[in-house]
């Protein structure tokens, strides 16, 4: 039997072509077109905050954080997030998400958002944004508009359009 030595590592410009191979063996050609990648294609993601899960020395999954202002929410746009086939159902997943929001909390994010199925993300401390609340640069399932909210009052101020920002740090209102 095969042990598997997982590791996960703060993302770089060297992982750039496994990322974009895992996102198409994950999403395929119609990804681009998607919402959250027209507000990822205003602006770089923050390497800072995006991650990768490597086994063995080869990038087998990653996540990646874009800085967003979201009505009037300094925050950040989680994903893509994607795993290859190999090594689904294991909790790497799940983990990279968990580090993502660790991340942009002890940044100062108000919230960590995203276009997302609930019942994989909700017991990660994802919850429903206001139907509508939030509009995208395209079409966009309100029921799958998330958010954890890092600040006190994110869920009011999630009211407007969202789209990339340029950083610096955010600044919050700590949840009590």
């Amino acid at each position: 039997m095969h042990k598997h030595d997982l590791v996960y590592l703060t993302e770089d410009a060297s992982h750039d072509a496994a990322i974009e191979h895992i996102n198409e063996e994950a999403f395929g050609p119609g990804r681009h077109t998607r919402a959250a990648a027209r507000i990822r294609e205003q602006g770089p993601h923050d390497l800072s905050l995006s991650f990768i899960c490597a086994d063995d020395g080869e990038t087998i999954a990653s996540v990646r954080m874009t800085p967003v202002v979201a009505g009037s929410l300094v925050g950040h746009l989680l994903g893509p997030l994607a795993v290859r086939p190999s090594h689904k159902s294991r909790g790497i997943g799940r983990e990279l998400v968990r580090i993502a929001i660790e991340a942009a909390k002890r940044r100062g994010s108000e919230g960590v958002i995203l276009v997302g199925d609930p019942p994989y993300y909700g017991p990660l401390g994802f919850e429903k944004v206001a139907h509508n609340a939030l509009t995208f640069p395209g079409p966009v399932d309100p029921a799958r508009v998330l958010v954890v909210p890092l600040a006190r009052d994110a869920h009011a101020r999630l009211k407007g359009t969202i789209a990339w920002r340029k950083e610096p740090a955010c600044h919050r209102s700590p949840l009590p």
